[in-house]
């Protein structure tokens, strides 16, 4: 038996005829952009998440850019604001400031919950400052009444990065609804996966919303009447279409993923993994979506190949860091012990909606029998 990594595939077979239909109602529609479809996913995600207003993208990164771009059209931004952002996320969401040119202030990870520390935020903060992009890495849900409260205090503008937690929720408020606008990626293996690029903004600012509207299409919201300089960034109608159907099955896939966490959490036992921690679990396990179940482990490479030769596939979310890498060399002289590590040590097991008892089973007996390389 072999165990994959995450099997879209199956995931998409179980509701395909579902799939086939919604995108076959578009092509016979004759109309693929900003139409029917489009409307009714925005209004339908909107809802899911508690907020009046979802602006579809044209994938993750687009959805952060653009919200950044239009709090700088709207004069709650301008160039050289500071941003604060955790160092261990992934560089989409960095890519997202520096685009802007605004400067990121990449913070520490909490070293159990991988999500931003709290502490740091506020040793961090400076008359600069103007915003913080909490991400809620792997699905769990960064401690955002805290964060909330911080930004508070200081006046400071709060982006979520859901890129990974569609549907986490925390004392009745959604992953999206924290923040004062929030990014979310459509990206095929994210919980809510569209059949391609994808992504969404949700806000309960109108006039973040209306800016965001133009910002996508050209900077126009009458045809040939271009109020700024926008960009080519729109959710078509079939990916809209296929989110609809995928939304409706959201729920029941995050409590299947949830169960199959809870038995890795439960059932693997070995002292060379550090499993990870659940931020909120005392009052809410419904914080953590586990897009990735993530373990840690000294020797990384030999525990991959002893799960490879097992028939279990992992992957590495994320190997480098953002402060190494080429594209962003002008951070490469900072010291982030903390980050650092965590990227030398992160694997992510396999974890999706459609696993089996079997498949289960395999994964926690390949990492209870994993025993250091001599």
């Amino acid at each position: 038996m072999k165990v994959n990594f995450l099997d879209l595939k199956r995931i998409n077979a179980s509701i395909s005829e579902e799939l086939v239909q919604a995108c076959a109602r578009v092509v016979d529609s004759g109309w693929y952009i900003n139409g029917a479809e489009l409307a009714k996913f925005e209004r339908e995600f909107a809802d899911y998440c508690g907020v009046k207003y979802c602006i579809g993208v044209a994938n993750g990164l687009d959805a952060l850019t653009l919200t950044l771009r239009a709090w700088k059209v709207l004069g709650k931004l301008k160039s050289g604001d500071e941003v604060i952002v955790p160092a261990n996320t992934y560089i989409a969401t960095i890519l997202a400031i520096t685009e802007n040119d605004l400067v990121p202030i990449l913070v520490e990870p909490d070293n159990r919950t991988f999500n931003i520390a709290i502490d740091r935020i506020s040793e961090a903060i400076t008359k600069k400052t103007r915003a913080i992009i909490p991400v809620h890495l792997y699905g769990q849900l960064a401690d955002m009444p805290e964060i909330a409260r911080l930004a508070e205090a200081y006046g400071l503008l709060v982006l979520e990065d859901s890129a990974q937690a569609h549907g986490a929720h925390y004392q009745g408020k959604k992953a999206g609804a924290w923040g004062d606008a929030s990014g979310f990626s459509f990206y095929p293996g994210k919980n809510l996966g569209a059949l391609g690029d994808g992504g969404a903004v949700t806000t309960d600012d109108e006039a973040l919303a209306s800016t965001l509207i133009s910002l996508r299409n050209y900077g126009s919201e009458i045809k040939y009447q271009n109020e700024m300089k926008g960009v080519n960034s729109r959710l078509d109608e079939i990916q809209a279409s296929v989110l609809s159907i995928k939304l409706k099955y959201l729920d029941a896939h995050n409590r299947f993923r949830r169960a199959v966490a809870t038995r890795y959490l439960n059932e693997i036992k070995n002292d060379l993994l550090r499993l990870p921690v659940e931020q909120f679990s005392d009052t809410s396990r419904d914080a953590h979506v586990w897009h990735v179940f993530v373990v840690r482990c000294t020797n990384r490479k030999s525990f991959q190949d002893y799960l490879s030769s097992c028939g279990v596939q992992t992957l590495i979310h994320y190997p480098i860091p953002p402060h190494k890498q080429q594209a962003l060399e002008e951070m490469s002289h900072l010291v982030l012990p903390i980050t650092e590590l965590i990227h030398e040590e992160v694997v992510s097991l396999p974890i999706g909606p459609c696993m089996t008892n079997e498949e289960i089973d395999l994964v926690i007996h390949a990492c209870n029998t994993y025993s250091a390389a001599p």
